[in-house]
C-alpha cells in the first residue's frame, strides 16, 4: 500500500511490529492528529461484537497504525453473540429501527471529512473521492429512513371466496458482509442500512488493506448503538483475510452473504454458499464499455471518457475499460484524449488538486504492466502512458491503446488499472454486439442523438448490463437506483429501488 507525507508517497507492506516500532507512525505526527478523533490509535483492535478484542495476526502497514484480525474462535463467538442481538433487533419496529439507521447517518456527516480522509491515506483514491464515498453511506441511511416505514407485500385477490392472500416480509437475520479495498466504506454503507431497517443484524468482514477505515466506521456506528442501550453485535465486525472470509461463506448461521470483489474470488464464494443452500448478493467485476456514434455531443465525450477511465486510478468496477468510436470520428476523439490525459495531474492523493492518485498495491502495478505488454503482443499501440512513473509509490500513467480487435483475450480481461481500450466499428448492431460480447454484464454507456438508437439501446436487444447510461459515464450510481450487473458480474442488486428485498425472506398466507 502506499502512505501520503511530507508530499511523498511509499510502498507500504505487512511487516513486523518490531519494524513499525523503529519508524515514526504517521499517527503521532502533529499534521495527523485527526486520526486519533476516529478513535483510532497507534495499535486497533479489529474485532467488534459489542466489545472490541482481537487476537489474530496483526494488519500493520508501514506508518500507519495497526489493525488486529479475529482468530477463528472469535469470530464463532461474534456469530453468537450477532444471532443473540438479533432477537432483539427484530422484535423492534421497522420506523424505530429507522430511527437508529438515521442517527447513524447523522454520526457519519459529523466525521465525513475525516473518513474521507483516511480513506485517502489508507486506499490512496483522492479526497474529493473519499469525502464522496462516505457521502453514499450518509445517502442510503437517509434513503433508509424512509423505506422502513413502506416496505411489506401487497394483498392479493383469492380464488377463494371470503378469503385473500397476503405477502408478508420478514428479516433472513445474520447478513454477513465482504467488502473489497475500492469502496471500503460505501458498498458496506448500501448493506448495512437496508439490511437494518429490514430487521436484520450485520457482520462486516472488509479487506485487510483498508481495516483501519473498517475500525473507524464500526466505532461512529458502534457509538450510536451503545447510545440507545441496544447490543453493539448488531453490527459486527471481524477484520480477517480469506480464513474469516470462507468461514463466512460456509456458516449456515450466516443467513445472507454478501460478496463484493472480484469475479474469480466470487466464483469461490458462491460455490461455498451454495453448497449449502444459501443466500447470496454478488458484486463483481465489470469490463465496461462506452459507445460513441457520429451523432454524439463530442464536447461531452472526452470529459466523460476521461472520468470514467482514469478516476479512481482506473479501480472502480465501473471504470470504462473499452471505448467503441465509430470510425468516421474515432482520430478527432484520439487525439482530443491523447491531450486530456496528458493534463491529468497524478500524485498525493490526499492534495487538492490531484485528479488521479496510486494504485493500491505493488501487484496491482505489475498486472498494469503485464496487461500493456499482452496488449502490445496481440497488436496494440500505445497511445499514450503505459509506463511506471518514476517516483516512490504504486504510480502509473494512464493509458490509451489502438489497433487492438474488439475481442482480443486482453480487451475482454478485466484489469484493474487505468487502461483504455480504443477500438473503431462501423455500425450500430457491431457496436452493441461487441458491447456485450464479454463475460461481465456491469455497466455501459453510449454517446448519441438519437432517440430510436437510445431507445434500442436501453430495450432487450441493446445494452445486457445492470447499469445502462445515455450521455453520461459508466461510472457512479445513485442510491435510489438498483446497483449491480448481470452475468459474471454475479447477477446481485444492493442500494436502491427494490434491493431491500433480497434482505428479507417473503411468506404468502
Amino acid at each position: 500500500r502506499w502512505r501520503a507525507g511530507g508530499g511523498a508517497c511509499c510502498i507500504l507492506s505487512f511487516c513486523s511490529r518490531r519494524t513499525a516500532a523503529m519508524s515514526t507512525l504517521l499517527i503521532q505526527q502533529p499534521q495527523y492528529a485527526w486520526l486519533k478523533e476516529l478513535g483510532l490509535k497507534e495499535d486497533n483492535e479489529g474485532v467488534y461484537n459489542g466489545t472490541w478484542g482481537g487476537k489474530g495476526e496483526v494488519c500493520l502497514p508501514c506508518s500507519l497504525p495497526s489493525a488486529t484480525c479475529a482468530t477463528l474462535e472469535e469470530y464463532n463467538e461474534t456469530v453468537i453473540k450477532a444471532k443473540e442481538a438479533w432477537q432483539i433487533w427484530a422484535d423492534i419496529p421497522a420506523p424505530k429501527r429507522g430511527e437508529i439507521v438515521r442517527q447513524i447517518g447523522d454520526a457519519l456527516r459529523k466525521k465525513i471529512k475525516l473518513l474521507g480522509h483516511l480513506e485517502s491515506l489508507e486506499m490512496g483514491k483522492i479526497l474529493v473521492e473519499g469525502v464522496g464515498e462516505v457521502q453514499e453511506y450518509v445517502d442510503i441511511c437517509d434513503y433508509a429512513v424512509g423505506l422502513s416505514r413502506i416496505i411489506g407485500g401487497p394483498i392479493l385477490p383469492s380464488e377463494r371466496p371470503g378469503h385473500a392472500l397476503l405477502e408478508q416480509w420478514n428479516p433472513v437475520g445474520l447478513v454477513g458482509i465482504i467488502t473489497a479495498f475500492n469502496f471500503p466504506v460505501a458498498v458496506y454503507g448500501w448493506n448495512n442500512a437496508l439490511a437494518l431497517i429490514c430487521g436484520n443484524v450485520c457482520l462486516w468482514k472488509g479487506a485487510p488493506t483498508t481495516s483501519l477505515t473498517s475500525v473507524a466506521v464500526t466505532k461512529i456506528v458502534a457509538q450510536v448503538l451503545e447510545g440507545n442501550s441496544l447490543p453493539g453485535a448488531i453490527c459486527s465486525l471481524t477484520c480477517g483475510g480469506a480464513d474469516i472470509g470462507n468461514a463466512m461463506a460456509k456458516d449456515e448461521r450466516v443467513d445472507l452473504l454478501s460478496f463484493t470483489g472480484s469475479t474469480s474470488v466470487g466464483k469461490q464464494v458462491a460455490l461455498k454458499v451454495q453448497e449449502r443452500f444459501g443466500r447470496q448478493l454478488l458484486e463483481l467485476g465489470g469490463n465496461n464499455a462506452i459507445l460513441v456514434f457520429e451523432d454524439a455531443d463530442l464536447n461531452l465525450v472526452t470529459p466523460s471518457v476521461l472520468f470514467a477511465a482514469v478516476g479512481t486510478a482506473g479501480q472502480r468496477c465501473t471504470t470504462a475499460r473499452r471505448l467503441f468510436l465509430h470510425e468516421s470520428i474515432h482520430d478527432e476523439i484520439v487525439a482530443k484524449l491523447a491531450k486530456a490525459y496528458a493534463q491529468v495531474c497524478i500524485g498525493d492523493p490526499c492534495e487538492s488538486g490531484t485528479l488521479c492518485g496510486p494504485l493500491h498495491t505493488k501487484q496491482a502495478v505489475e498486472m498494469f504492466l503485464s496487461a500493456v505488454e499482452q496488449a502490445k503482443c496481440e497488436g496494440g499501440t500505445v497511445v499514450y502512458g503505459g509506463k511506471v512513473i518514476d517516483r516512490a509509490g504504486n504510480f502509473v500513467e494512464p493509458t490509451i491503446m489502438t489497433g487492438l480487435a474488439h475481442d482480443s483475450p486482453i480487451v475482454h480481461k478485466e484489469t484493474f488499472a487505468p487502461i483504455l481500450y480504443i477500438i473503431k466499428f462501423k455500425s450500430e448492431e457491431e457496436a452493441f454486439a461487441w458491447n456485450n460480447e464479454v463475460k461481465q454484464g456491469l455497466s455501459s454507456s453510449v454517446f448519441t442523438k438519437d432517440l430510436g438508437r437510445i431507445f434500442r439501446w436501453l430495450g432487450p436487444k441493446g445494452s445486457d448490463c445492470g447499469v445502462v447510461n445515455v450521455n453520461i459515464p459508466t461510472s457512479g450510481a445513485e442510491i435510489g437506483g438498483a446497483f449491480g450487473g448481470e452475468k459474471h458480474t454475479g447477477g446481485g442488486r444492493e442500494s436502491g429501488s427494490d434491493s431491500w428485498k433480497h434482505y428479507m425472506r417473503r411468506s404468502t398466507w
